[in-house]
Formats: structure tokens, sequence, C-alpha cells
């Protein structure tokens, strides 16, 4: 009987916290901080894009951080006087975004669904590199 009792609030407890989040939402969470560079031209403005939102980077190399999301990021960089580059990076999911299975079925469709919707089970490359063209 105890043990029917301790398995019953074990599993209320871990259905109930797969219920208010996911795993990769608890431990890194919706934001993530992306670095771009336009090497060889410096002090380009670059504008990072997905689904969640858009962002800018006055000056590279810059930083910000962005919504993480399943879509690709679109990023546009410009300088006067050099043509505009564009470079498409994709999110890759990430290995914390399996730690749901950890908490049983509950957790892999509950906290799967939300880390998915938010976005926190993705990631981009800290670094992006977009090479803008020296004309001669």
């Amino acid at each position: 009987m105890k043990f029917i009792i301790k398995s019953i609030i074990a599993c209320s407890f871990v259905f109930s916290f797969s219920i208010f989040t996911g795993c990769a939402s608890v431990v890194s969470g919706q934001q993530q901080t992306v670095t771009v560079s336009t090497d060889p031209i410096k002090d380009a403005s670059c504008t990072l894009e997905n689904n969640k939102g858009s962002w800018e980077i006055p000056s590279t190399p810059g930083r910000v951080s962005v919504r993480r999301s399943m879509d690709d990021l679109y990023v546009e960089c410009k300088k006067k006087g050099f043509p505009k580059a564009h470079k498409t990076i994709s999110s890759s999911t990430k290995a914390l975004a399996f730690g749901n299975a950890l908490l049983g079925p509950g957790g892999v469709l509950i906290g799967g669904a939300i880390d998915t919707s938010t976005g926190a089970a993705f990631d981009y490359p800290q670094e992006i590199k977009v090479p803008i063209k020296v004309v001669a």
C-alpha cells in the first residue's frame, strides 16, 4: 500500500512538472545570443530574422539575442559601397531537448510540445560569419 501511494505521488509530481514546462525551456530558455561578423569588412549593419521576430546589429562584429526557433535564421548584412550579403542559418535540435524523455510519456508529449512550440528545443550556431565581398 505504501508503495502504491509513493508511486502515485511520484507520478503526479512528474506529470504536473511536465505539464507546466519542457526540459529545454527550463534549462536554456527561448533566447540565444549569437555573434555576427562580416570579415573582411567591419562596421556593417545586419538584420537577423526568423518566424519569432527580427533583430538588428548596428555594427559588426556584434552580438544580439534572438528567439530560438525550428525555422531558419535569415541574416542580411550591408555597408555603403559594398554589395549586400545574405546567409541562411539552419537551426538544430539540442540534445537537451531529449531530456523530456526522462519524464516518461507525459514529458515527451507535453514537454516536447512546449519546447518545440517555444523554440527552446533548437539552437543556432553561436558564431555566424557573413562575408561581404570586396569589389575592386
